[in-house]
């Protein structure tokens, strides 16, 4: 059925099934496996380069493609995955099973059809009719895209458009290299920022300024050795309150020597600090604790509590639009609750993301959280803000990817991994002060990376106006000499008649290059 409808002279609108030839033959590669072939597969497409393969290298059976074949992924169509098969090279083209081949036919740019199944609605209409359970096992039956209406235009059009569609595309893809440049150099900078932080390089330390100024100062180790001090006063508190409700009532102070004393980090295979700084560890500059562990037994009750995940937390910010909610009781609340300036850290993630550091700000009142983070503490005389900067300044790094557990494509950073790492410890007044300028850079510099973010996707909806302009007619003039596209549609309903009695295979070799994805 074809429609003319609202469309510009010449044009009409039939469907994909008029217009669908497949000559595909089946090919086991491995039973030739000298044989080289040119491998359109799923994992090849982001590339835009088939791979060049060996018979023996190819593991399941193969479709035999043709030069200007386009094939649309059967899998997770929410992904644009549209290709358009390449000249005839040295070897044999054949494709995964996973792609569905339209072949081509007289007078059917294949690249028109292929920007054409780049919109936007055609993919949200192959989302909306998949079949399985989400992401690799969502399928699209080929039989699916029968339906769907295409606009055809003449064949001179089909070129012209084609031809524009790639000029402006070349021109926002400038754009996009620029804007991820310049998103690569904001990460740098920001990456420079905390490593020159927590070297002591970002503001005058307190040794200069107390220099300058002709006046002392107190250096990190002597408040070091108060939170030390402090750190065993609230083990032997708690000692002491542990051995009173088992009615054990210490006649000594011979107790006191089950103390361990945190081992310090080795400085002499650490790099050298600032006057006025020393070396400690993280669970000496805070107190280190997993979160409680999810069960289903937890997600019912009266006690019902929201609580912070592995989702919430990204890269300084907390994320607040999916946060869930499971039962607490008083007790594990006291354990887990969380407090404004809490700091939070993945535990899981994959290798480079493990350790992501935010701050807590009381985003979500009453919050808990799971075992999926770590929470950090500050001790008195460390600044909390600081600590940030020293977990973000080692996310950076790569000093979490360098400790963690990692089993399959999760790393695991592990409450204890994290508590051993080393952290540099300068005077509180410069804690602030670092902090403070970190801030302020940082401030400047995520308004610059907002604004690039918000021009990408504005280049982003640009592909796709272009795209609706093109197949509304509105990118380039009709030329009324043009031959109409129903005689093209007669034309290509012949040879899709005459194809069914012929073997599958094409003869024709048009020269069509893959259209940019």
């Amino acid at each position: 059925m074809t429609s003319t409808k609202g469309l510009p002279g010449g044009w009409l609108s039939a469907t994909l099934g008029a217009i669908r030839l497949d000559r595909s033959t089946s090919i086991d590669p491995s039973k030739l496996k000298t044989e080289t072939f040119e491998l359109y597969s799923i994992p090849a497409y982001p590339s835009g380069r088939p791979e060049v393969v060996t018979g023996n290298e190819v593991g399941s059976t193969k479709k035999s493609l043709a030069p200007g074949t386009v094939v649309v992924s059967k899998i997770n169509p929410r992904i644009n995955r549209v290709w358009v098969v390449g000249e005839r090279s040295a070897h044999r083209q054949i494709g995964s099973s996973e792609w569905i081949p339209f072949f081509p036919l007289e007078g059917l740019d294949p690249k028109y059809l292929a920007y054409f199944m780049q919109q936007d609605a055609f993919r949200n209409y192959l989302a909306a009719n998949v079949s399985g359970v989400g992401g690799s096992l969502m399928r699209v039956k080929p039989s699916t895209l029968d339906p769907y209406p295409l606009v055809l235009a003449p064949g001179p059009e089909q070129s012209r458009i084609v031809e524009a569609i790639e000029s402006y595309f070349t021109r926002l893809d400038d754009a996009v290299a620029t804007l991820e440049r310049v998103q690569r150099n904001l990460q740098r900078y920001r990456a420079s920022v905390l490593k020159a932080a927590v070297e002591g390089r970002l503001v005058p330390t307190e040794a200069e300024l107390a220099r300058a100024e002709g006046r002392e100062y107190q250096p990190a180790s002597v408040l070091l050795e108060r939170i030390l001090a402090e750190r065993r006063l609230r083990w032997e508190e708690a000692e002491l309150a542990r051995m009173k409700t088992k009615a054990k009532v210490p006649k000594d102070d011979n107790w006191k020597a089950k103390y361990k004393e945190p081992v310090a980090p080795d400085s002499d295979t650490l790099p050298n600090l600032p006057e006025g700084w020393c070396w400690t560890r993280v669970d000496v500059a805070g107190h280190v604790q997993l979160g409680r562990q999810r069960s289903p037994a937890y997600h019912t009750g009266a006690d019902m509590r929201p609580y912070l995940r592995v989702a919430n937390v990204f890269e300084d910010r907390i994320d607040t639009t999916d946060v869930m909610s499971m039962n607490f009781t008083a007790k594990d609340f006291a354990a887990y609750h969380l407090k404004y300036g809490d700091i939070l850290l993945n535990e899981g993630q994959s290798p480079h993301l493990v350790g992501r550091p935010a701050m807590y700000k009381d985003e979500v009142p009453g919050a808990c959280f799971t075992n999926s983070l770590i929470r950090f503490q500050a001790s008195a005389g460390v600044d909390p803000r600081f600590a940030l900067v020293v977990f973000l300044a080692q996310l950076h790094m790569r000093r979490y990817m360098r400790i963690a557990q990692i089993t399959t494509n999760i790393a695991h950073l592990g409450a204890g991994r994290f508590a051993e790492v080393e952290f540099p410890l300068p005077p509180l007044l410069e804690q602030s002060r670092i902090a403070d300028e970190v801030e302020r850079l940082m401030t400047t510099t995520s308004v610059a990376r907002a604004m690039v973010a918000s021009n990408l996707a504005r280049v982003a909806r640009l592909f796709q106006s272009i795209l609706r302009w093109a197949f509304e007619g509105r990118l380039v003039d009709q030329d009324p000499t043009d031959e109409p596209a129903s005689r093209l549609l007669e034309r290509i309903l012949a040879e899709r008649a005459s194809a069914d009695g012929l073997p599958r295979q094409s003869s024709r070799r048009p020269r069509a290059r893959s259209p940019k994805a």
